[in-house]
């Protein structure tokens, strides 16, 4: 069966989408939005932190949108620690996002918890920027899965990676190593306990793919990625001549979950 959603209104399409997750039509890849706030004071990341945890999650929820994680920078010594906020909105369907902005003018609830962040002048806004990247999962992981940790969230490190490639070919290539190449299932083996797995399918690094793994700690993640250098499984991937020079550029973000995060 399928839905034409582009003919239906918003609200419509807020029901249809988030109850396919019970029909066939589930079975098609999620969608993410990976929005990522960035901040010139203290001050602006206190007024983005209350409406988020006060506001925003709870009217995402009001409609259904469950497993939004929000996240922010771990601490590097020697290094100025980014002022940013990073959330991770899934979907069954990408028209989700289209009417999302739609949806939540109408919820008083949400315009009032949210006046602050939302009636903030000119002069004086409550974040630097916003950065959106649109995202599909990636077809051996279809779904995200939040991750089961339970050791104190400041503890934990929620890996973030970017991968760029030179061209549309060769970035094609490097989706099929994580894919049918065996790369997710060497992540799972080896219990890197991912989130998701997704191409960009828009944002301002294309072609590029993101993906999120989780570990309890810092001495957790260094002794995983030890593990994953060394699996025979990764040096036989990694040494195929048809996967050669398949990433241009890697970034890497060391993150951990605020205390309103859904994971």
């Amino acid at each position: 069966m399928k839905f034409n959603f582009q003919n239906l209104c918003p609200v419509i399409l807020f029901t249809l989408a988030l109850m396919i997750t019970t029909t066939t039509e589930a079975q098609r890849n999620e969608f993410y939005q990976l929005k990522t706030y960035s901040f010139d004071t203290d001050e602006q990341i206190a007024t983005t932190d209350d409406y988020l945890e006060n506001a925003y999650l709870p009217a995402l929820k009001k409609l259904g949108i469950t497993n939004v994680g929000v996240f922010k920078y771990r601490g590097i010594e020697d290094k100025e620690t980014p002022k940013k906020i990073i959330l991770l909105i899934p979907s069954p369907v990408i028209e989700v996002f289209k009417s999302l902005e739609y949806e939540l003018s109408k919820d008083k609830t949400y315009l009032e918890a949210g006046k602050e962040y939302l009636k903030a002048t000119y002069d004086n806004p409550p974040y630097a920027r916003i950065e959106s990247v649109l995202m599909e999962a990636f077809d051996d992981m279809p779904n995200m899965k939040p991750s089961p940790l339970s050791g104190p969230r400041e503890d934990r490190v929620y890996e973030l990676r970017s991968y760029e490639s030179a061209t549309e070919a060769i970035y094609r290539n490097k989706v099929h190593m994580f894919n049918e190449g065996g790369e997710v299932k060497l992540f799972d083996d080896l219990e890197f306990n991912a989130v998701f797995y997704a191409d960009v399918i828009s944002g301002p690094k294309m072609p590029n793919l993101i993906y999120m793994t989780t570990h309890e700690n810092q001495e957790v993640r260094d002794a995983n990625w030890d593990l994953f250098r060394n699996a025979p499984k990764w040096k036989e991937i990694s040494s195929m001549p048809k996967y050669q020079n398949n990433v241009s550029h890697a970034d890497i973000m060391l993150l951990y979950p605020t205390a309103y995060s859904d994971y």
